[in-house]
């Protein structure tokens, strides 16, 4: 048993959406601490280069808004420009929105779905053969989906899109795996819970009061992001396919506990 690399990403190159700032940044900075080249897009240029300007050389900036079908294949066409395969996509830019049932527009459907459930689909798409060109049975490519937890269980928030598309990526990880399996592209994703993220203000503001109702009694850290991640897409979670590894502080156990209360 030879486990000196289990969780080296030395020589693997990676695409990471939303990669400059929050969950998208804290898997970066791991991989590229594991040794990987990474390539991270943002719809804001600005964020993303000085991201990449920070984190140095081994990370590159492709700017791109992958809220659109046209967005992903061009991102998938910058990338091509610049690498002849890809070791590791992680699908992880998203978006919420909020209100009340009665007052719910179409608008916040329409845009939660298309960033987060459609996007993941048509960037693995247009980046399939790409991923294919480097991936064997003894080095799969990997592609790691970041959904969340109230994908599994509700919040208390009137966040309809965001719940729908959540559970709806969880399962098209599981459809995804199924295929590309033969390819040996290996599907996974990730449901993070609180973590001091653009997104979840609450964790990013409150960390301490939402530490409270967390059984582990703390928000999460960038390194269990991090450890994740770079678990999923090492070898070490080569055995993997098609499940989602809950992150959250017992968060999701503590909801079914309160429920059966």
């Amino acid at each position: 048993m030879n486990t000196t690399d289990l969780f080296s990403l030395t020589n693997r190159s990676a695409l990471v959406t939303g990669g400059a700032k929050g969950i998208g940044r804290m898997i970066t900075e791991g991989f590229l601490a594991q040794g990987a080249k990474v390539y991270i897009s943002s719809r804001s240029a600005q964020d993303c280069e000085a991201a990449a300007d920070e984190l140095g050389s081994s990370c590159i900036a492709i700017p791109m808004d992958v809220s659109t079908v046209e967005g992903c294949q061009a991102l998938a066409k910058l990338y091509a420009e610049r690498e002849s395969q890809l070791d590791i996509l992680v699908n992880n830019a998203g978006v919420a929105w909020g209100a009340p049932f009665e007052e719910f527009p179409e608008s916040g459907w329409d845009t939660v779905m298309d960033l987060n459930l459609k996007s993941p689909f048509f960037l693995a798409q247009a980046l399939y053969k790409t991923m294919k060109a480097g991936a064997s049975a003894s080095t799969p490519a990997k592609i790691i989906n970041i959904a969340s937890i109230d994908g599994i269980a509700n919040n208390a928030w009137e966040t309809y899109s965001y719940h729908a598309s959540k559970a709806g990526l969880i399962h098209l990880t599981k459809r995804m795996a199924a295929r590309l399996v033969e390819d040996h592209i290996y599907v996974s994703a990730i449901a993070p819970g609180a973590f001091a993220s653009r997104m979840n203000k609450a964790a990013r503001d409150h960390g301490e009061e939402v530490a409270k109702i967390i059984p582990c009694g703390r928000i999460g850290e960038d390194e269990d992001m991090a450890a994740a991640a770079i678990y999923l897409a090492s070898r070490a979670g080569n055995y993997v396919i098609g499940d989602t590894l809950v992150v959250d502080g017992g968060v999701t156990l503590g909801r079914a506990m309160s429920i059966a209360k």
